[in-house]
């Protein structure tokens, strides 16, 4: 066996899933060693007041968790969203964490602590049993992302299996950064959804293959809709996203580019079935 040969197998003997790991499990997983503070933690009892009213068990973090700790030594908060809770759907509580967490932080930058943010994103969007209070807490929720990026750069990761669907998937475009793995899904609406509202000729969600050709990472990444594309690798996660964090602020925030994406979606003829070639096409025009 060849010495490279012999150190990639003792890399995958080594390697540490992450998207195996709990919500709070991967923000302390990220975090440097030793600086993970949970704030709202399940002793605080923060739960859905509206769950219980339909018949649903509560989760006492209401499936969000914010962690503040450092990341690279610097000052950083973490929030993980639980997808094995309510598909990571939002409601009320939950979003108003994750809003509450990120506002926080851009005080903190004006109060000249410079405060990063990582959004771990595995949810389904809004909690459909609480419909428009979910839908306010998203757009708090982005409106403090465009605030908190004006300081610090805030970097998405969208892991898997859930995805990332729905409002929070605007959330994530809005991101300085989003990173994906091979495992990750991406899309406004999700599978079962369009199938419902455009008929299974048109998108059969039990087709996995063809879902991952469309809405995958790899071809998220392929056609430039996301910065990075990771293997499912803890160490790996840890070393891209301090990369992406050393490189500060983008250029130019991708949701600025608001008109290079729209000068692509126009071309796109809808009267055809798209493919994963097709798609990847469409995006990897030529920049503005």
């Amino acid at each position: 066996m060849s010495d490279a040969n012999a150190e990639k197998i003792n890399r995958l003997l080594q390697q540490r899933s992450f998207i195996e790991l709990g919500a709070r499990q991967r923000a302390r997983a990220l975090l440097d060693a030793g600086s993970f503070r949970e704030l709202l933690d399940p002793f605080a009892r923060m739960t859905s007041p509206w769950l219980p009213k339909q018949g649903i068990v509560v989760q006492a973090d209401d499936g969000v968790v914010v962690a503040k700790g450092t990341i690279d030594s610097q000052p950083a908060v973490v929030v993980a969203i639980e997808g094995a809770f309510q598909g990571g759907s939002l409601g009320e509580v939950g979003g108003a964490k994750i809003a509450g967490a990120l506002e926080l932080a851009a005080e903190d930058n004006r109060n000249g602590i410079a405060t990063r943010a990582l959004l771990l994103l595995e949810t389904g969007g809004v909690r459909l049993q609480e419909a428009n209070l979910g839908l306010a807490a998203i757009a708090e929720i982005q409106s403090a992302i465009v605030e908190l990026q004006q300081y610090q750069p805030v970097i998405g990761l969208v892991a898997g299996p859930v995805g990332c669907f729905g409002g929070m998937s605007i959330a994530a475009g809005l991101c300085s950064y989003l990173l994906v793995t091979q495992e990750a899904r991406l899309g406004l609406n999700g599978p079962q959804v369009i199938e419902q509202e455009a008929g299974v000729d048109e998108y059969d969600s039990r087709d996995r293959p063809f879902i991952w050709s469309l809405t995958g990472g790899e071809q998220r990444y392929a056609s430039g809709l996301v910065d990075g594309y990771l293997a499912d690798d803890l160490e790996l996660i840890g070393e891209q996203i301090r990369r992406f964090f050393q490189q500060g602020l983008p250029a130019e925030q991708r949701s600025h580019r608001h008109a290079w994406f729209l000068e692509r979606l126009q071309k796109f003829d809808g009267s055809v079935q798209a493919d994963a070639a097709s798609v990847r096409s469409l995006y990897q025009g030529e920049q503005l």
